[in-house]
């Protein structure tokens, strides 16, 4: 079935496109200082950063197709919720141990992508019918 989405939807996943891409950035940029400052391995900070690179390309083609399609749009929102899910594994401590810091941010970055799916998804069920 092909379905739409309208163009605020389009420009909340822009925005969380633009976000991703960011944040991947400074990830992969500067794993060694975030590594230090939250105790979060150099590596899972750095290959987390290139790991955002393709998913804000997708989130980029997604946003800019008109009409936006619902299954990109789907995809995004289990994505964005698969991060979620696996960001509060990391705090099991089985991998490793992150300090305050590192808890504090990979809760706060749990809860903005969690975010991000929430309203990608809300916008989703307000779409037109068949969406």
């Amino acid at each position: 079935m092909s379905a739409s989405l309208t163009l605020p939807v389009a420009r909340i996943v822009w925005l969380d496109a633009a976000v991703c891409l960011s944040t991947g950035l400074v990830l992969a940029v500067a794993n060694t200082p975030i590594a230090g400052i939250t105790a979060i391995p150099a590596g899972l900070v750095l290959w987390s950063g290139l790991l955002l690179l393709p998913i804000a390309a997708f989130m980029a083609f997604v946003a800019s197709r008109r009409p936006v399609p619902a299954l990109g749009l789907t995809l995004i929102v289990f994505g964005n919720l698969g991060w979620v899910v696996v960001s509060l594994a990391l705090l099991t401590g089985l991998w490793f141990t992150p300090n305050a810091i590192g808890v504090a941010f990979i809760l706060a970055q749990a809860a903005f992508v969690a975010f991000f799916a929430w309203i990608e998804h809300a916008a989703k069920r307000s779409a037109p019918a068949g969406v």
